[in-house]
């Protein structure tokens, strides 16, 4: 497998023999946050995809999955993801099916229905934890 930094807001996933492989255009690409978010949508859609052709008999030789987002703001974010299939050899009496299937991805839902999320902050392993702060009226 192949995950391709395509741009800054856009990254394609598919077939390639060997290990799975990240590759940019040029050497000083970085490797970002969105790229890894993007890639693990395009990476879900493609496997989604495979299992359904696999059942159906039609070949993923051809498929690739490209993943482009866009930026919203207040807070600064991903506002919007566009996920784009090419698919030369699918028929086109399937694309619909194919639409469908590719909305099935985990990830998808997940950015669909964003779950629930916490940040704790841990001390490390056997020190022990700081005192917590003394109240302003314990200060004085």
């Amino acid at each position: 497998m192949k995950l391709t930094l395509l741009a800054e807001d856009r990254v394609r996933y598919e077939l390639a023999s060997g290990p799975m492989t990240v590759e940019a255009p040029t050497a000083d690409t970085e490797f970002s946050p969105f790229h890894m978010l993007a890639g693990g949508l395009a990476a879900c859609t493609y496997s989604t995809l495979a299992s359904w052709a696999q059942n159906a008999k039609l070949s993923i030789a051809d498929l690739a999955v490209e993943v482009s987002w866009t930026f919203a703001e207040q807070p600064h974010r991903v506002g919007e993801m566009a996920i784009a299939l090419e698919w030369p050899s699918l028929p086109a009496a399937r694309h619909e099916a194919a639409r469908r299937a590719a909305a099935l991805c985990t990830v998808h839902h997940t950015l669909k229905q964003p779950p629930s999320l916490t940040t704790e902050l841990r001390a490390p392993a056997g020190a022990a934890s700081a005192p917590a702060p003394a109240a302003a009226s314990e200060a004085a």
